[in-house]
């Protein structure tokens, strides 16, 4: 969603902002996205990933992601909720928290 808004710096930690190549990073980013497309076709493979970060080729804005994992809106608003469901595709992860 980040990306999509324009706003891929936040994404980087305080530490890596401060001592890396913000540019670097964003690079990184958008393989990152490139390589978790919904159509496996759409994404580059190994090889091409290498020759991509040893080089400043320009890349494709990438298509939607396989997968996306968020917070469900309902959980968000009720908060006596105690545990957490995310689901995308055909992966599902509950994250559950003591009393």
């Amino acid at each position: 969603m980040l990306w999509i808004k324009g706003t891929p710096s936040e994404l980087i930690d305080e530490c890596l902002a401060e001592s890396s190549n913000s540019s670097d990073i964003i690079r990184c980013i958008h393989v990152a996205l490139l390589c978790v497309q919904q159509r496996p076709e759409d994404r580059p493979n190994m090889s091409a990933v290498v020759l991509i970060l040893g080089s400043e080729i320009p890349l494709p804005q990438p298509k939607q992601p396989g997968f996306f994992m968020g917070e469900n809106a309902h959980e968000q608003s009720t908060s006596s909720n105690k545990h957490a469901t995310y689901s995308g595709g055909e992966v599902s992860l509950m994250s559950l928290e003591a009393r």
